[in-house]
Formats: structure tokens, sequence, C-alpha cells
């Protein structure tokens, strides 16, 4: 066994990830809901029932190729806003809470891109943890989009829910920050003051690929925190981000013909796990 002292201190700070998903270097899935019944794509044809149905099909899929947790975000409620009525909440609650018996794994949720709307889910249907920008304003495709970490975390604590983890996107697909502070810098004090449990580092958008640059950058910065690669993992590249990441959230590239849009692919899903499995066992043999 390693008998770096670095080593010993990392263990007690990722302690945690390790007894939520039972496993280092976790792998998150996301499971899509499909256009919601306030989203301008919802399929009245179909209605709760197919929607519903849908994610039943992608959560099977994906808890069969044995990934580590899923997290249930409305990908599909575009264009994006940054808050939602009762219509979306009422949906997503309902369409989780219909799969729940069939969940295996540690579970999350993320309504984007609303806070609140998002940790009063996860209380709602028990998940352990969430993921949203919490923090920063930027240039975005829905406008100006500004952030109240300290609203949402006061919520959080009025709901009584200060035991879901929070991940922070602090490098949001569609959305440029206004502010021109370092990566570094950003991450550092988001970990000071803004109290994440976990920090996710992203690409230009859902499904592109996140620099391994910046990764390591966000990962020297805040040696303290979880750092997840939060897009464009797939199963080329996954070995490599993951050698800096501590964890990771995948979607598109487990999808039909690796499309954002599409449902999972269950062989895509497979092989992608075969190979995070075998580089977990390569990186515990080194460790010993």
């Amino acid at each position: 066994m390693s008998n770096n002292f670095n080593d010993k201190k990392s263990e007690s700070f990722f302690l945690w990830i390790r007894e939520l998903f039972g496993k280092d270097k976790p792998i998150i899935t996301m499971v899509h809901l499909g256009p919601l019944p306030d989203d301008p794509f919802y399929s009245r044809e179909n209605g709760m029932k197919g929607l519903i149905e849908g994610v039943r099909q992608d959560l099977y899929y994906l808890q069969d190729a044995g990934v580590d947790a899923v997290m249930f975000s409305n990908e599909n409620s575009r264009p994006y806003l940054t808050k939602y009525g009762p219509a979306a909440i009422a949906a997503m609650t309902r369409i989780v809470t219909a799969v729940l018996p069939e969940v295996k794994v540690p579970y999350g949720v993320n309504v984007l891109w609303d806070p609140i709307s998002t940790i009063a889910i996860a209380k709602a249907v028990d998940a352990k943890f969430v993921r949203e920008v919490f923090t920063g304003v930027y240039d975005s495709d829905m406008g100006l989009w500004n952030t109240n970490c300290g609203e949402a975390l006061r919520y959080r604590h009025q709901i009584d829910g200060d035991n879901v983890k929070l991940f922070y996107n602090i490098h949001p697909e569609f959305g440029k920050a206004l502010s021109d502070r370092p990566i570094s810098e950003i991450a550092r004090t988001n970990y000071i003051s803004s109290l994440p449990d976990v920090i996710c580092v992203s690409g230009a958008a859902a499904g592109m690929e996140t620099s391994t640059a910046l990764l390591k950058e966000v990962k020297e910065a805040v040696p303290e925190v979880p750092v997840f690669v939060n897009t464009g993992v797939n199963i080329n590249n996954v070995e490599e981000q993951l050698s800096i990441a501590d964890g990771a959230v995948v979607a598109s590239s487990l999808k039909i013909d690796g499309d954002t849009w599409k449902s999972v692919d269950p062989n895509r899903a497979k092989e992608f796990m075969s190979v995070v499995r075998k580089f977990r066992d390569k990186l515990a043999k080194k460790a010993m």
C-alpha cells in the first residue's frame, strides 16, 4: 500500500465519495427526461405515460451496464429556463417517483438551470446529490444568466436537505462567464466561500469534450474537493479524463449514435463501463 502522506490526506477528503457510490472515480450517467408538459416539444400523444416509459428504458439499460449512479435531468426542456413553473416541477417529480422502485444505484437530480427547483425535487424524491450552476454570472443562450448561491444553500437548509450533496458546475455549457478571472481562481473562491461538495468542469455544450488542461488547472487549484469531468467523456478518452478527474458525468457517448437527444444504446453503455472497470482495476493494482 502507498505510504504517501498526501494520499492519506486525500482519502479523508474523499471518503464520502466512496461511501455514497461504492467506488473511487465513480461514473454518474444521465437519465434524460423527454420534453415536459410545458416544453415546446412535449408530445401530447405520448403524454406522461410515454415520458415515464422512456425513462424506465434508459434506466434499465444503464443499470444493466453496471453504472455507479444515475442522475435524472430535463435535458430536453429546450430552450432552457433559469426558473421553472409548477407544471415542470410536478411532472419531473412524478416521473422520477414512478421509476424509483427500479432504481438500484445512488441517484441525483438536475433541473436545467434552476437550482431551487433542483433542490426541491431532490428533497421530494430523496435524491442523494444534485448538479447545478450555483455561482457566477454568464452571457448565455438563455440571455444574462445570474445565480444566487446563498439563496440556494439557505433553501436547502430550510427544507431539511443538508444531506443532499451539491455538484457545482463552474464552467457551464451554453454560456461564458462575464468575469475574466482564471478558472483556477473561480474554483478556489468557490471552495472558500460557496461550499461545494464536488466541482464539475465542462465543455462548451452537452456532449462536447472537456479540456484536459482545464481539468488539470481546476484539480490543482482545489485539491480539497472532488473534481468531476462533466461533458464529452467517451470510450476513447475516459482513461485520460479519469487519470485527472475524481469521477465523471456521462451521457451523450452512451446514446444511440452518440447523439445527446436519442435513447441510451445498451451496447455502448456496456462497452464503456467495461473500459472503466479495467482502468479502475489498473489503478487499484498500482496503489498496492
